[in-house]
């Protein structure tokens, strides 16, 4: 028995990387998962097949998330296949670099329309029917890069932060509907993300890492399964999966 046997759950962002470790994790506990991506449907796919081969269920969720009309109705379509939806997941996220007397306007809006602006389409968009069950799971995903300066990443630090702070204002205005929010903050994580930045200075941030090593992201999946399954009397939150390399 699954510890979150029942629950539905929407991932976004969830054909790879974290994303993918959070949606097969929830799937493992015994949730129904639906996996959104914007373009590649055959990553995507690949996620569905191992759901699938561990015997659980799960349906694809094509949307991109900076689009409103598009995240909104892709909250909906999945609330109406599932016929409820209990576990909401805003992990999709990008990365346009640049120092920033070099980022282009293009570069800040891709950035904070993905990252910061899906996460509150797609919020606005399951509040109503969360609050229709009285119950709902809303789980930001953010970064230590929100926290703590991150070189050529304004664009992707203003996102993270803002977040951070999105989840603490809709904890406090949706706690009597029976919805929590929270926010985990991964540190530097084994992604295809991360694989591009160059070795020379994957070495140097690691030596910033008590744990000296970088997250898988299962361990983050992990957090995000504790909260769906254990934290019904946490909100407003953010837990910190970085190694002790920031610590508040």
């Amino acid at each position: 028995m699954g510890r979150v046997d029942g629950r539905t759950a929407l991932v976004t962002g969830a054909s790879r990387g974290i994303g993918r470790a959070i949606a097969l994790e929830l799937a493992r506990e015994g949730a129904r998962v639906a996996i959104n991506f914007a373009h590649n449907e055959a990553k995507a796919q690949e996620v569905a097949e191992e759901i699938t081969r561990m015997g659980g269920a799960c349906i694809l969720a094509q949307a991109d998330i900076g689009n409103a009309q598009e995240a909104r109705a892709m909250v909906a379509r999945v609330a109406e296949e599932f016929t409820h939806l209990d576990v909401l997941v805003n992990n999709a996220g990008i990365t346009r670099d640049a120092l920033l007397p070099k980022m282009t306007d293009e570069q800040w809006v891709e950035v904070i329309h993905t990252n910061l602006n899906g996460c509150f389409f797609c919020t606005s968009a399951a509040i109503p029917i969360m609050t229709s069950q009285s119950y709902g799971r809303i789980i930001n995903i953010s970064s230590m890069n929100g926290q703590v300066p991150a070189l050529g990443q304004a664009n992707y630090s203003a996102s993270k932060g803002g977040i951070i702070a999105f989840t603490r204002t809709a904890a406090a205005e949706l706690v009597h509907s029976g919805i929590t929010v929270n926010t985990i903050a991964p540190g530097y994580t084994e992604t295809d993300m991360f694989d591009a930045v160059p070795p020379a200075l994957q070495t140097k941030i690691k030596g910033g890492i008590p744990m000296a090593r970088f997250a898988h992201p299962e361990e983050i999946a992990r957090a995000v399964t504790f909260l769906v399954a254990d934290g019904d009397y946490i909100t407003g939150q953010q837990i910190n999966v970085n190694g002790g390399a920031f610590m508040e």
